[in-house]
């Protein structure tokens, strides 16, 4: 490519605006490490990190703690049950830190990608290890999970995200989502389990991944089926379990409906002033999205690219067009 057509290039991406990193191409995901692949931003940004901190010991002390989760409406994250429980370990439908923060579509830790709310309620489900947690903030700009509804099926092939320990052993949780792949390999009522198959035959989700998402990729929209309940010590082989989502996704509905409801743009077109022509006054050309490029989705990302692909055609085909005779004949001036 010349200077002067990337030039030109990152000016229609600008008018887009497209980040000059999308244009140039994304960056490649780190090697595996441990039991699982390091996240950049922009990455699965429906993945959440809840920090509890203060939470009462039995002892009358406090101490800090996690667990992973995934968002399925703005004001709403999707988690294990086992991450709200009180001092005899039984599931609450409350906070029980003094504080707990959701960090939502931040898979690099130490930045300032994405967005940071307090979770200000929680729901649990009475058949799984399952609970809903209410933020107090609305996430608008990052597309959420979607339910599973039909039943997994032995063999089922899903992803999982989580910002757990690479081992079990470990005492410093890191600073870097991480994610791998997983094959289901047995059904209960309200349980799944599922054994690693990628970046390694033992890639498993370890403390703090607890509430984690296991989802289907492909076809738009990520599906979540479960979420992280428990397992042996981590890193291993064989299998973990995961709360079915597709028998408590009507109970999810009941609760965060609205909010999805709420958060959907209607189909019906607004009414604008229109010209002769018919089309709305000033829009010929829709206004560039000013969303984060965190909160974009594959799909987001490839209409601009096409557009400036396009542009860049157009670009090389009126340089050709000059450098051609008229006429077909070249007359000295």
């Amino acid at each position: 490519m010349t200077r002067t057509a990337a030039k030109f290039l990152l000016a229609i991406a600008t008018l887009l605006g497209v980040p000059a990193a999308v244009v140039a191409g994304p960056a490649d995901a780190a090697s595996a490490i441990a039991n699982g692949e390091r996240v950049t931003d922009g990455r699965f940004p429906f993945a959440v990190k809840l920090t509890m901190t203060g939470i009462p010991t039995a002892d009358g002390g406090r101490r800090n703690s996690s667990c992973s989760g995934g968002l399925i409406a703005p004001h709403w994250v999707l988690t294990a049950g086992h991450c709200f429980r009180d001092t005899k370990n039984k599931h609450v439908s409350r906070t029980v830190a003094r504080k707990t923060t959701a960090t939502v579509g931040r898979a690099d830790l130490t930045g300032d990608a994405g967005h940071v709310a307090t979770v200000v309620e929680v729901r649990q489900s009475k058949k799984a290890d399952v609970a809903l947690a209410r933020i107090d903030r609305a996430i608008t700009d990052i597309k959420p999970l979607r339910l599973s509804r039909s039943a997994p099926e032995i063999g089922d092939k899903l992803r999982l995200t989580g910002f757990g320990l690479t081992d079990g052993k470990a005492e410093r949780e890191p600073k870097q989502m991480r994610t791998g792949r997983f094959t289901v390999t047995s059904i209960d009522k309200t349980l799944i389990g599922l054994s690693g198959t990628s970046p390694r035959d033992n890639t498993s989700p370890c403390p703090h991944d607890s509430g984690g998402p296991y989802f289907t990729e492909g076809n738009g929209q990520p599906v979540v089926v479960a979420v992280v309940s428990r397992g042996p010590l981590c890193p291993h082989n064989g299998e973990d379990l995961g709360g079915r989502i597709d028998t408590v996704a009507k109970w999810i509905t009941s609760i965060i409906g609205k909010d999805l409801a709420a958060a959907t743009p209607s189909a019906k077109p607004k009414p604008s002033a229109t010209g002769a022509s018919g089309r709305a006054a000033g829009s010929e050309l829709a206004a560039p999205d000013s969303r984060p490029v965190a909160g974009l989705t594959a799909y987001q990302v490839s209409v601009p690219a096409v557009a400036v692909v396009a542009g860049l055609i157009g670009f090389a085909a009126i340089r050709r067009r000059r450098r051609r005779p008229r006429g077909g004949v070249h007359r000295p001036r």
